[in-house]
């Protein structure tokens, strides 16, 4: 196995201590929560560890294209990095325009280019337009590269395959053995690195995703990225996917809809242990996490790390749902 070269853009390793004021059953579980959130300020989250990886094959490259939602954590990210390298941004966004808030005002902070798409071409076009894009920056003598949505590709698997590694390096500082690692399941790149990762090192923990995306084509997702990412390594040895775990009890109504349930835990949460968590990612899956340690879910079961993967500055946007 040989892993892809990364660029070194995210401060690590971030912390893990414990959430005892969340968790609704100490007697079987002991919760935690590891930090990811700490990975930079503008760069928060899960997506600059596979940025990492993106803009380090980006090499050379004058001008980054990617795309995501208004609010997308992973636009931001983007947006912060490219300007960080030195390079141009151009995003992507879909749904219509609306005031500068949160991420979406950081983008333009950031100096980003943006085009903004209607959820048809959103997802039907994407790519396409990303190309297309890319092809007016060549016309001008600039070279393009795009990173896919969420950067979840088997390139972008690899932020979260060494999030694993240094999760178990946590482990033996710690004195800790984690059974379960739950994480907020998007576009599928963060979950399927610490799912593969798992199954390399043979860690036999549980890994939880709550789906916070969309049910259709969510496992299909998974599975493509972690045919590319075993390809990319030179694994050889198949990867059981038998244990592919994704959870869709906590998505509601689907990406970034909110509902009273999910607002009021949040709420309760930030009262309770001074943390953020928002409405898209992290909270919809830290409401699963401790719902489904109440319900006696077997794979939550005795140490159980959550990992937050940020999102904080989309929470800014959603104001409304609080105040």
């Amino acid at each position: 196995m040989k892993l892809p070269q990364k660029l070194a853009l995210c401060n690590l390793p971030t912390p893990i201590y414990s959430l005892d004021a969340l968790n609704p059953d100490t007697g079987r579980t002991k919760l935690y929560i590891k930090r990811d959130d700490y990975t930079g300020l503008e760069t928060s989250g899960n997506k600059v560890r596979k940025l990492e990886y993106h803009l380090h094959k980006a090499g050379d490259a004058d001008v980054i294209i990617t795309c995501g939602g208004l609010q997308s954590n992973h636009a931001r990210a983007t947006a912060s990095l490219s300007a960080r390298l030195g390079k141009r941004c151009h995003l992507v966004l879909r749904e219509p325009d609306a005031p500068p808030d949160g991420n979406y005002f950081l983008d333009k902070m950031f100096g980003a280019k943006i085009t903004l798409i209607d959820w048809d071409s959103y997802a039907n076009r994407r790519n396409e337009i990303m190309a297309e894009i890319g092809e007016t920056y060549r016309v001008e003598g600039l070279l393009p590269f795009v990173i896919p949505e969420g950067a979840s590709s088997g390139l972008g698997m690899f932020g979260y395959f060494n999030t694993y590694m240094e999760i178990m390096r946590q482990e033996r500082e710690l004195g800790i053995k984690f059974d379960t690692i739950c994480i907020a399941d998007g576009t599928g790149g963060t979950y399927s690195g610490l799912y593969a990762a798992n199954e390399v090192f043979r860690g036999g923990k549980n890994i939880v995703g709550f789906n916070v995306y969309a049910r259709d084509g969510a496992r299909e997702r998974v599975l493509s990225i972690l045919k590319e990412g075993t390809e990319i390594a030179g694994i050889t040895k198949a990867i059981d996917t038998g244990n592919i775990y994704q959870n869709f009890d906590y998505l509601g109504d689907g990406y970034a809809i909110a509902y009273p349930k999910l607002v009021e835990f949040i709420q309760s949460a930030a009262r309770k242990t001074g943390i953020l968590f928002d409405p898209v990612y992290t909270g919809k899956a830290l409401l699963g996490t401790v719902s489904e340690i109440e319900k006696g879910n077997s794979r939550l079961r005795g140490n159980v790390l959550f990992i937050h993967t940020g999102g904080q500055f989309g929470a800014m946007a959603r104001r409304e749902l609080f105040l």
